[in-house]
């Protein structure tokens, strides 16, 4: 498969005791099939991959795959803090019948340059699936550079990068070092879903949709207006759908889309202790910026 277009990311829901409960994860997952994505994206950050046993993320996987059956790629996200672990979920992903792999340099202690190309390199070893780095710096504490990359680019796997927004936005320059330090036809695509429009604007491959995961036709609306030139249809999705971004960058994607899943009436479910459910004030402002949402794509 190819990193490219829109990817969605769900979360995953669990009961209280951190299991799997496969019949809300499986109303996530509709409305995601339903919006015709170009990818899902499983265990990512949104789906809280590092607050999981292995066996629930194997359990997860089955599912999903098995509800998806199919019909759009999926790409598993195998982050783990040591090698072995993260080699064993590759091959298991593979096993189950994903597409792709995504994978963050997960740690305890600081990670070197050296450390994380040989971690990555053994892991892109485990499979055949194509592989997509994950840049994520916020979480993981250590920051791809661009020569790491160019690195990396060159095992045959390793055909994608998942991004952090640039600083101030600037995704041409960064997009065209990147383009210079990698092989034609890797795939560089971007999160931090406030920014995202503006990568596929300057020419990113792919939208990687943390809110997507929770709202999938509202941000492939969204994807779509901006892919086809549409700039008013563009402005006025950008314009309703802020409010939500604010509350993301203020909160997170992981807490927000657990807020608008139960607020929507998707599932009635709560994030992993020990993070919290936002405020039942917060989550009403949600449940009223999706309704003006809807509005706004709707009449469009």
């Amino acid at each position: 498969m190819r990193f490219i277009g829109f990817s969605a990311f769900p979360i995953t829901p669990t009961f209280a005791d951190g299991q799997l409960d496969g019949a809300a994860f499986r109303k996530v997952l509709d409305p995601i099939l339903a919006a015709a994505v170009d990818s899902i994206g499983l265990l990512g950050s949104t789906g809280a991959y590092p607050y999981l046993s292995t066996d629930v993320r194997k359990e997860a996987v089955k599912t999903a795959l098995d509800h998806i059956d199919g019909a759009v790629p999926a790409v598993v996200g195998i982050g783990a803090i040591r090698t072995d672990m993260s080699v064993e979920l590759a091959q298991h992903a593979a096993e189950a019948g994903a597409n792709g792999l995504l994978m963050a340099p997960m740690s305890y202690q600081v990670l070197s340059e050296p450390e994380v190309y040989d971690h990555f390199a053994a892991v892109a070893e485990a499979t055949d699936l194509p592989l997509c780095i994950y840049n994520n710096p916020g979480t993981t504490q250590f920051r791809f550079s661009v020569d790491l990359i160019r690195k990396l680019a060159k095992i045959p796997t390793i055909t994608a990068v998942k991004m952090p927004l640039p600083a101030r936005e600037n995704f041409a320059d960064e997009l065209k070092r990147l383009r210079d330090a990698t092989p034609n036809g890797f795939q560089i695509g971007y999160s931090g879903d406030w920014g995202c429009a503006m990568a596929l604007l300057a020419g990113a491959d792919c939208w990687h949709s943390a809110v997507g995961g929770i709202l999938p036709s509202q941000c492939r609306a969204l994807a779509d207006a901006v892919v086809n030139g549409d700039t008013a249809r563009t402005a006025a999705i950008s314009q309703a759908i802020a409010p939500i971004w604010d509350l993301t960058k203020s909160h997170g994607s992981y807490r927000v889309s657990y807020a608008i899943a139960r607020g929507i009436g998707i599932a009635d479910v709560s994030p992993i202790l020990p993070i919290k459910p936002l405020t039942a004030e917060i989550e009403q402002q949600l449940i009223e910026a999706v309704e003006h949402l809807n509005k706004v794509i709707s009449n469009g």
